[in-house]
Formats: C-alpha cells, sequence, structure tokens
C-alpha cells in the first residue's frame, strides 16, 4: 500500500502545481493567459445556461437567464480552485498520516476551509496542513479582490454604452449613428464621439484582455452589447471615410484603428478567428445590398455624401475587412444581442433586431 500511497503523493503534488497555474494566470499575471482548466470549467458551466437558453423563443426572455452564466462560472471556478486543492494536499498527505486516503482528504479539508477540526500531531503532516491552510485563504482573497476590479471595469465600459444608446439605437448600429446625428443637425459632435470612444477602446484592450471573465459580462440592458456598440462605432466612422472623405473628422481614423486592434487582441486572447493583415480588397461577410440599405438610411436624413454608393463600398470595405473577422466571432461567443451587420448567432439562427429611428418631430 506504501507505493500506492507515494505515487498518489506525487499526483498530488501535480495537481497542484495545475490548479495554482490556473489561479495564478487567471487571478495575478495581467495579460491573458487563462488556462486550459479555466475554459474548461467556463465551458462546462456555461453549456447548460446555452442548452435551456436556446428553449426560450423570446430573447428578451432568454436574456436575463444568460446574464447568470459569468457569475455563475466565477463562483463555480472558485469552488473547483477549493475541491481541487483538497484533493491534492489529500493525496500529498496519504502517505504521511495513518487510516488511509480518507483520513488524509479529512484533514486536507479541515485545512483547506480553516475549520481545525481534524490534525496530525506529527511534523510531517503539520506542515502539510499548514500549506493548505495558506493555499485556502489565498485563493478566496485572490478572488475577492479580484471581484472589485472587474467591476470597476464593467462600471466604466457601460457608462459609454449607456451614452452611446441615445446616438446609436438599441442595438447599436452604425448607420444609425450617423443617422440620428443627422435628424438633430449634429453631425460635428461626431469627432469628439470618435475620440472618447478610441480611448474606451484602449481601456477595453487592456482589462478585457487582462481579465477575460470581462468579455462575458452583459449589460444591463438587454439590447446592449460592448462589442454590438464598438462595432457600430467602427461602422459609422468607415461609412463616414467611405462617403464623404474631406468632411470625416480625423478621429474616424484614430479610432478604426484602435477599434480593430481592440477587437482582434480581445479576440486573440479567446482564441477566435481574426484577422492580423488583411488586404483592403479581401471580401468581407457584410453584403453590398446591406449597405445600399444602411446608407439608403443615411441619405433620407440627409447625408452630405461626396461618393457613389458603388464607390463608397470599396473604401467601407477596405476599413471594415481588419475587423470584422473578429467582431463577428467576439458576437457570437458572447451571444451578443442579434443586431443588423454583427454576423449570425449560432445559438440565435435567423433572428435580428433592427434598432427603431426616432420620430422627427420639428414644427414643419
Amino acid at each position: 500500500m506504501r507505493p500506492l500511497a507515494w505515487a498518489g503523493a506525487a499526483a498530488g503534488v501535480a495537481l497542484f502545481l495545475v490548479t495554482s497555474h490556473s489561479v495564478i494566470a487567471t487571478l495575478i499575471i495581467p495579460r491573458s493567459q487563462a488556462s486550459p482548466l479555466t475554459r474548461w470549467v467556463y465551458r462546462v458551466i456555461r453549456d447548460p445556461f446555452l442548452y435551456f437558453g436556446r428553449r426560450r423563443k423570446d430573447y428578451l426572455a432568454r436574456e436575463p437567464f444568460l446574464a447568470w452564466v459569468t457569475p455563475v462560472s466565477l463562483l463555480g471556478l472558485l469552488a473547483v480552485w477549493l475541491l481541487l486543492y483538497v484533493i491534492a494536499y489529500g493525496l500529498i498527505m496519504w502517505p504521511l498520516v495513518p487510516g488511509g486516503l480518507v483520513q488524509a482528504l479529512r484533514e486536507s479539508g479541515s485545512s483547506i476551509f480553516t475549520l481545525g477540526f481534524a490534525a496530525e500531531p506529527d511534523a510531517g503532516p503539520t506542515i502539510v496542513m499548514m500549506c493548505a491552510a495558506t493555499t485556502g485563504l489565498v485563493v478566496v482573497a485572490l478572488q475577492v479582490g479580484y471581484l472589485p476590479t472587474l467591476y470597476a471595469s464593467f462600471n466604466r465600459r457601460e457608462t459609454s454604452i449607456a451614452l452611446l444608446e441615445t446616438r446609436a439605437g438599441a442595438p447599436a448600429w452604425g448607420p444609425e449613428i450617423l443617422r440620428r446625428h443627422l435628424l438633430v443637425q449634429t453631425l460635428d459632435a461626431l469627432g469628439p464621439l470618435y475620440e472618447h470612444w478610441e480611448g474606451w477602446a484602449a481601456d477595453v484592450l487592456e482589462s478585457h484582455t487582462n481579465y477575460p471573465a470581462l468579455v462575458h459580462f452583459r449589460s444591463p440592458d438587454p439590447l446592449s452589447s460592448w462589442v454590438l456598440s464598438l462595432l457600430a462605432v467602427l461602422d459609422s466612422a468607415a461609412m463616414y471615410l467611405a462617403l464623404a472623405p474631406e468632411r470625416a473628422p480625423v478621429s474616424a481614423r484614430l479610432v478604426l484603428r484602435m477599434g480593430y486592434v481592440t477587437l482582434n487582441a480581445v479576440a486573440a486572447g479567446m482564441r477566435l478567428p481574426h484577422t492580423t493583415d488583411p488586404k483592403p480588397d479581401d471580401p468581407i461577410q457584410l453584403g453590398f445590398e446591406e449597405f445600399v440599405a444602411g446608407c439608403g438610411r443615411v441619405f433620407d436624413a440627409g447625408f452630405p455624401a461626396e461618393r457613389s454608393v458603388h464607390e463608397a463600398w470599396t473604401h467601407f470595405r477596405g476599413w471594415r475587412v481588419n475587423y470584422e473577422t473578429a467582431a463577428y466571432a467576439l458576437c457570437d461567443a458572447t451571444m451578443a444581442v442579434p443586431g443588423p451587420w454583427s454576423g449570425p448567432r449560432t445559438h440565435l439562427p435567423e433572428l435580428m433586431i433592427i434598432p427603431r429611428s426616432p420620430v422627427d418631430r420639428r414644427p414643419r
């Protein structure tokens, strides 16, 4: 039995290292290094939510159910870490305590959760139990300290999204941004808007690559999504530059650059499809007919175009090819609201929600 116990101790050390790698990569290292264990836990918890969410036909009824995915995943990940540490330390103590594996697991659990109802007087088990108690406290403290960081970044992200809703509709859509600014004669305000969203994209790049759990946190408004909001801002900037390059503000080019860097970096961290150096004439998934329809909404509001739709399409495609693949992959992975120009949804097939334009109530 002794050789088996020592083999179990070796397995316990290996399990301790695997679990510690997951904890450190998820909570401490400031970069996207999610371990296979972390990704597996998220997938196991997420799949049941997707299964039961698909059974709800109405998107608005499905959305509150999906909002539980990430919070439950964080709690589930903490529970898995503690359970694996209990098993790891139990295996390590197996050859050191009398009573076999069951007694070793009992003492490991007593130490991890700092209950202190089981203890061995010998030096070897005592050292292991002290290490186990320290590990349990450190993991819980790290998770508790992790949550305020997440919610601070989440609040910064959502404030700008809430402000964008009056400018972009719900769900956000690039042509709607141009149309609404034209309706209230504030097209010049798009320059400062793009400047703000350039900084917003940089903040998301830093926070969402360092803390991947933020990617899946859903907006309080069921018709809002951080991916869709950024996509709408980029599409509006690309349309502006394609249709009226002389009039477009310089910040439109800057927000496009920062935006597609952010989307590609977040997608790369999640191992989703993205483009690194596409050619301007590479094909995109958005069809020309969809672009024509979007331009029609903008022209109806009186957009001062400098190019025809056919000429503008070539330029618009050259901008969109930089971020479309990553944006569509993130929209699908985060189950974002199915707005126009945001690609298909694996879990929301054949569903699209078009934002309503505000009624023009100016006196005639």
